[in-house]
């Protein structure tokens, strides 16, 4: 039988929905709050002794409503598939609400099928998942696999995480967003004597203030105001193994003086308990801000700073090295082709100089998402120029016709007539005859081409 976790403050719609669902054979389990449901999933009691297969939540409650809910879920290593539900039905909620990894989104109120249909869906994913503490091994100083590329700096960082992961030593990993900060960690982890012990992240950044302190050092029972059960925090279910505090430099201030007692006393406290427990975790933290600039303005602590980064790895962005692109692409390309059903295999010369040329602000996660957007919409068996999102050529053609070859030499005297044509032929043969990318190249209308090139034809 599918356990759900039905999560509403408006007790007639909380039991409305729960009499559908267990009426269709489902087992429900109720909370009134994000808070309260977030205490469900940490702390099952008799009547939760299993995963829950679905959540189904509202999006606006006291205390923890969905949206800040559904950032709260993923601290606890839950990928359970979550249904929002709202009576207001703004556009904006189902867009934030697929954002931060909502399957579904419903408007209040619902019929019983278009519920049953959301449900079932859900389910779906829910059996397919992997276990949360499932976390790829390799073997020592075998990084292959996960750090791909061919360049010198790939080959340094792998070189640096051997001789990092042994030790015990705290690590501070800083590089811009979607540089692979949090996969470093992770092979940190996986090639140190800890690998087979539990590695847990928290994103400081996605955690509302007033819920961070709970979460990274637990609580006792009667703590606060529904604090009915005690609950662990993320220090211990990460202990004797690794704890990555990713964006730490959007930790609180207060919450920087705990954690470097922490760091210091290796014991935690709980909310609520003034006796100290013994924990064994080694800290790696990560972040995409400036936290010696921080210290400078005051929002981070200079002694946590040197706590933090007895060891620095800093991630260089893709646009500097350039030549782990097409490997990365390729390796991406692989990979949703399988998740997609596709017989992608190739990537046509014209969109690798695409790719290559492209800036990639947004790093590998940026490259990663193209290639996926691109697998999905490509009509052949390898990835075209056509296949790419328009920004990403627009933005790449600035540079392409570097990677096109020699220059085109025109004897002094030629026509402008004639200059026009050479120019319009030279570029047509090195884009292998693609004349909207020709017409990009030149920044004139695919139609202008057509219209030169015939009248060409017809005064020879």
């Amino acid at each position: 039988m599918a356990k759900i976790l039905l999560v509403d403050d408006d007790p007639q719609a909380l039991s409305s929905t729960q009499k559908i669902l267990e009426l269709s054979g489902f087992e429900v389990v109720t909370a009134i709050d994000g808070q309260a449901a977030l205490d469900a999933i940490r702390n099952p009691g008799v009547k939760t002794t299993a995963r829950f297969d679905v959540v189904l939540s509202d999006v606006r409650m006291p205390r923890l409503g969905g949206l800040e809910f559904l950032r709260a879920l993923s601290l606890c290593g839950e990928s359970t598939p979550v249904i929002l539900m709202t009576a207001f039905g703004r556009i904006e909620d189902a867009v934030w609400a697929m954002k931060l990894g909502a399957v579904d989104f419903l408007t209040k109120p619902f019929k019983r099928q278009p519920l049953l249909t959301a449900v079932n869906s859900a389910l779906k994913r829910s059996r397919g998942r992997p276990a949360p503490e499932a976390l790829k091994e390799i073997p020592a100083g075998d990084l292959s696999g996960l750090l791909i590329g061919n360049s010198v700096y790939i080959e340094n960082l792998k070189s640096m995480i051997c001789q990092i992961a042994p030790t015990a030593a705290t690590v501070l990993i800083t590089g811009e967003s979607g540089t692979g900060k949090e996969l470093v960690a992770k092979c940190i982890h996986l090639q140190s004597a800890r690998s087979k012990r539990p590695f847990v992240a928290l994103n400081c950044a996605a955690v509302p203030e007033q819920l961070i302190e709970s979460e990274l050092f637990g609580f006792d029972r009667g703590a606060f105001t529904g604090a009915s059960i005690a609950k662990e925090g993320l220090f211990e279910t990460a202990h004797t193994g690794t704890l990555l505090l990713d964006e730490i430099g959007d930790m609180p201030l207060p919450l920087q003086a705990k954690l470097l007692r922490v760091l210091q006393e290796g014991e935690i406290r709980h909310l609520g308990s003034t006796v100290p427990k013994k924990v064994d975790v080694r800290v790696i933290a990560a972040t995409h801000r400036d936290l010696k600039e921080a210290v400078r303005a005051g929002t981070f602590r200079q002694d946590l700073l040197f706590r933090l980064e007895v060891i620095g790895v800093h991630l260089a962005p893709l646009r500097e090295r350039a030549e782990d692109v097409s490997i990365l692409a390729f390796h991406l390309l692989k990979k949703v082709s399988e998740r997609h059903n596709k017989l992608l295999s190739r990537i046509s010369e014209e969109a690798m100089a695409i790719l290559t040329a492209y800036p990639w602000p947004g790093n590998v996660r940026e490259l990663s998402n193209v290639v996926e957007r691109a697998a999905v919409f490509a009509q052949a068996d390898e990835m075209r120029p056509e296949d790419l999102p328009t920004h990403v050529v627009e933005i790449a053609n600035n540079e392409i016709p570097k990677t096109f070859g020699p220059n085109i030499s025109v004897p002094l005297g030629t026509s402008l007539k004639d200059v026009e044509e050479i120019l319009i032929r030279k570029t047509l043969e090195a884009t292998s005859g693609d004349k909207n990318m020709t017409a990009k190249l030149l920044g004139i209308n695919s139609r202008t081409i057509y219209r030169k090139l015939d009248k060409s034809s017809g005064s020879t």
